[in-house]
Formats: C-alpha cells, structure tokens, sequence
C-alpha cells in the first residue's frame, strides 16, 4: 500500500520539476533574444556573416541540382537510337520496337516513323522551308531504347553492350550511342559536388569561429555580473545557459538569413535563365530550395550556433572565479 502511495506522490513532483525546468529555459530563452535585439547593429553584422557563409554553399548546390535536372538526368543521357534501314515497312518496324522492348536490359523502346521524325525536325531546326522543297522524305524511322538503368547503378558499359546486341538485329541499318559526355559531365558534377561538401564543411567550421568568437566577447563584457553569480553559488552551467541560447539565436538567425540570400540568387537568376531555355526551345526553369533545404538551414545554422556558443563559453567560464584577476 506504501508503495503505490509513494510513486503517485512523487508523480506530481517529476511533473512540476519538469514544469519548472521548461519554464526556466523558455525564459531563458526569451531574455537572451531580448538581449540580443538591444543591440541591433552587432547582432545584425554577426548574423549577417553567418548568413552569407551558409548560403554560399547552398548556392552552389543549387547549381549541382539544377545541372543535373538541366541534363535530363542519367536515365535521359544514355537513352540511345536505333535508325531503322530506309523503306523498312511501319509493320515491321512495329514489331521491332516491340522486339526491343521485351529485353530484360531496355526499360521502354518508342518507334518513331519516319514521318514523324521529319515532323520533329522541322518544328526544332526552323528549317520548313527547306524542307519543304524535298520530294520525299530523307530521314529514315528509328526507334528510341532506353536502357534499364538508374542514376545510382547505371553503367555506361552496359549500355554499349546493349548497343552492340541492337546492331545485330535485323532491319537496324545504325545505332547512335555517346556516353563519352556523359561520364564527363557526370564525372564534373561529383567533383564540383564534392568541392561544395568542402566548402559547406569549412564554412561550417568558420560560423563555429565566428559565434565563438562574439560569444567570448560577451563573457568579457559581463565578467563582473558572472563574478557575483558565481560568488552566490551560480554553478558554470547556470551561468552558461544564455550564452547558449545567444549562440542559437544567432546560428537560427544566420541561418533565415541564408534561406533569403538563396531564395534572392534564385529570383535573380530565374528570368535570366528563363530567357535563355526559351530561347533553345526548353521549358527549363531554374528550382529554389526545397522544404528540406530550408530546414536543414534553420536547423543546421541554429545547431552551428549553439556548438560555437558551448565550447566558447564552456572554455572561458571555467577561467572566471570571484576575485581571480583575469
């Protein structure tokens, strides 16, 4: 009977300890902002730095991803062609398409006439008055393979053996295959996207230098008032816990910051951009960063600041004792 009566008593006291700790940090919380917006101009420069080194590498990988989205992808580059012999019959031609498609290694195989190629030609190469001069058609039919590889697993090997086995079949007159390019392009966007991860990380590590550096700043100019908290038996981690929500507040603020500067590079750029596409016939536009991108800026910013604040001030706090001149 003791026993029941003793964990439903210590129940309510587990909930009103939790109670009071939420409450102390929230308010913890609020005071540290309010210190922060007391002055304006030194949180603005130090937010300000913060943003701009997060959004560099944002930006840059926004570049990657609109690279690759501006490619086709790797599924689209290694699609490959196989020019039918002249004056095949549309049957034949059918059934050779469908042939295509039934190998385990083609993910689809669309027939295109030679009608319909002349058609495609003249509506891309503004040449239909040219065209319209010829007495017969001069471009055979040809069927487009897509072979049945992902961007994670694809090989370009595979897909020039895929290219041999095409060659082979009857009524297959050419097969246009040219990955050269695409290791390139694909070999360039690794690299330049591992350059960014370098740079993200080097960044990174100078926002820790940078919240550090003005969270160190912050203990100097209060050492008196940490002092006599100290001196009443304030422990260093209760002395430490508004410079911790300082450094959150200034990686959470860098880190809007950023998303803002990423979101203007991408309104900047779009109508630029736009214009050029339209111009080579595409569609294309330029994409902004995502709802996973943009927390991960919040988030990460705000982690940034925090770590900074913690080593700084767990560093320069232990050195701070009543009555030890610094």
């Amino acid at each position: 009977m003791a026993e029941p009566l003793a964990r439903a008593a210590g129940t309510p006291r587990l909930a009103a300890q939790l109670r009071g700790w939420l409450e102390r940090h929230l308010q913890t919380l609020v005071a540290s902002l309010g210190r922060l917006a007391r002055a304006p101009f030194g949180t603005a420069l130090t937010v300000g730095v913060i943003g701009i080194a997060l959004a560099l590498p944002a930006c840059l990988e926004l570049v990657v991803v609109n690279a690759r989205a501006l490619s086709g992808g790797w599924a689209n580059a290694l699609d490959l062609t196989a020019y039918l012999k002249p004056r095949l019959p549309d049957h034949d031609a059918t059934q050779l398409a469908e042939r295509i498609g039934a190998r385990g290694d083609v993910a689809s195989a669309r027939l295109v006439t030679a009608a319909e190629g002349l058609a495609e030609f003249r509506r891309w190469s503004g040449l239909g008055a040219a065209l319209d001069a010829l007495s017969d058609n001069p471009l055979p039919a040809s069927i487009v393979v897509r072979p049945r590889v992902t961007e994670g697993s694809g090989d370009p090997t595979t897909v020039a053996v895929l290219a041999d086995a095409l060659r082979t079949l009857p009524g297959v007159d050419l097969v246009q295959l040219d990955t050269d390019w695409v290791r390139r392009f694909t070999a360039i966007l690794d690299a330049f996207r591992r350059a960014v991860a370098v740079v993200a990380l080097l960044l990174g590590l100078a926002v820790l230098l940078i919240v550090g550096n003005t969270i160190r700043l912050d203990i100097d100019a209060r050492r008196a008032e940490i002092e006599v908290i100290k001196l009443v038996g304030g422990s260093d981690g209760f002395v430490r816990r508004p410079f911790l929500y300082g450094g959150f507040w200034y990686g959470f603020g860098g880190g809007l910051a950023a998303w803002l500067l990423v979101e203007a590079f991408v309104v900047t750029l779009a109508g630029p951009i736009g214009r050029v596409a339209a111009a080579y016939g595409s569609r294309f536009a330029i994409t902004g960063p995502g709802l996973e991108t943009s927390a991960l800026l919040l988030a990460g910013g705000a982690l940034l600041g925090w770590a900074g604040a913690f080593i700084s001030a767990t560093r320069h706090l232990r050195a701070i004792e009543p009555g030890v001149e610094p």
